[in-house]
């Protein structure tokens, strides 16, 4: 049977030491089988074990082997649309739960890495930063709506207090989310799936599920052994593939690029971010970095619709590093990967439920690591009869993209285009 290891990366290059788990061989039987061990399915996971099911973990590949464990590693609050724009789609009742919801996310994060000891380097601190008046106007906004629902470990930066927290002369200002952050991404995924067997919990890796038998007991098949369980959570996200078409109608993978420089030594990276916050900048296509804990510089950004891989990424994204921080002109760049999310119409994800006993939550629309382990936690409240946050995001409205599977990526590339333009200009 074939074995996918992770990508090259700095991540995969730097993970924690984990023993080998076995591919899935036999025929079992459990409570619950999450398809799926990254952010989602490993949350998902957790909650249910805590509160008595049986759960058995199947994983194509590695743990975190998807965005997962690829991702630029920043905890960011909210969702890839924001609250207000929820509530204008919505109206004020459902867009009430979603937004108390909203900042949930990492504090799960936290609360999993000091109750299992995770250690993935942990940072308090996410910055974002304003390019231009208009997307400081956007910021001060945004301040005002969070603090609505009771979010209020913010601080609005004019140019001279950014330029405290990034040495970097783009910004005409910023906010600061203290209770945003970073992690080494990876590392949170393989110690939150062991805790998951710490716990009971069976994962297979190395075990695509390639076909669910639906009905009363819906099974799961791989290729070599199946799973019979009372329910079903799918939480393959990007890397799902056609297991299940209705999924597959209302989403497109997209990548995205990331670099990691050599080690820049500790005066360096206190000089581009004294205080270790990370950042990312208010464009539509943004730009995001951090450093990491071996203080390299993790610098992503761009968008490929379609989840094709680029040639070159270093050619891609040096370039954007090189504007925000020209200092680094003669720095060797050592890692260059790219990773897929999932992109849906609306950019809010999709949750819902299939017959009676399969549940999914997909398309995170680039804003994953905190959504997903809200998730996870959502998932399970409804496994365990609780489905008032499931139906606040089950009931959003979803549509399948423009043109179908043939022409979403070449719709969604235009309208990328179009936003792109308006932030050179400054729209």
């Amino acid at each position: 049977m074939a074995n996918t290891p992770y990508p090259e990366s700095y991540y995969a290059a730097s993970a924690n030491a984990v023993p080998p788990r076995p591919a899935l061989q036999d025929d079992v039987e459990t409570d619950v089988c999450v398809i799926g061990a990254g952010y989602t399915g490993l949350s998902a996971a957790l909650f249910l074990l805590e509160s008595g099911f049986r759960v058995t973990v199947l994983e194509a590949a590695k743990v975190g082997f998807g965005a997962s464990g690829r991702n630029g590693g920043q905890i960011v609050n909210s969702y890839s649309r924001d609250i207000d724009v929820i509530e204008r789609s919505v109206g004020p009742k459902q867009a009430q739960l979603l937004g108390q919801m909203a900042f949930e996310g990492g504090r799960i994060i936290r609360e999993r890495v000091a109750r299992y000891n995770i250690q993935c380097d942990l940072k308090d601190g996410g910055v974002f930063a304003a390019i231009t008046p208009k997307q400081m106007g956007h910021l001060e906004s945004q301040k005002r709506l969070w603090e609505r629902f009771g979010h209020t470990q913010l601080e609005l930066m004019d140019q001279r207090r950014i330029r405290e927290v990034v040495a970097c002369d783009q910004y005409v200002g910023g906010m600061l989310d203290m209770s945003g952050g970073h992690i080494h991404p990876l590392n949170l995924a393989l110690g939150e799936a062991a805790a998951v067997e710490s716990l009971g919990g069976t994962l297979y890796e190395q075990s695509p599920a390639v076909r669910i038998e639906r009905g009363a007991n819906p099974v799961v098949h791989t290729p070599q052994g199946k799973v019979r369980a009372k329910f079903i959570i799918v939480a393959g996200n990007a890397y799902l593939g056609n297991l299940v078409p209705e999924l597959a109608a209302k989403s497109m993978p997209c990548g995205t690029q990331v670099i990691t420089t050599e080690p820049l030594g500790d005066a360096l990276a206190k000089s581009l971010l004294p205080q270790d916050y990370c950042v990312e900048d208010c464009n539509y296509l943004l730009d995001y970095y951090r450093l990491s804990g071996d203080k390299r510089l993790i610098f992503g950004g761009g968008v490929v619709y379609g989840a094709r891989d680029p040639a070159n990424i270093e050619a891609i994204i040096r370039p954007k590093m090189l504007k925000a921080f020209p200092q680094l002109k003669d720095v060797k760049i050592d890692y260059a990967w790219t990773g897929n999310f999932l992109l849906t119409l609306s950019r809010l994800p999709q949750v819902g439920r299939l017959g009676d006993n399969i549940y999914y939550s997909q398309g995170c629309s680039g804003h994953g690591v905190t959504y997903t382990h809200l998730a996870g936690k959502v998932l399970a409240e409804a496994l365990r009869g609780q489905a008032e946050r499931f139906d606040a995001f089950a009931d959003l409205p979803h549509h399948p993209f423009p043109g179908g599977q043939l022409l979403r990526t070449p719709f969604a590339a235009l309208g990328a285009w179009y936003y792109g333009l308006r932030d050179k200009f400054g729209y």
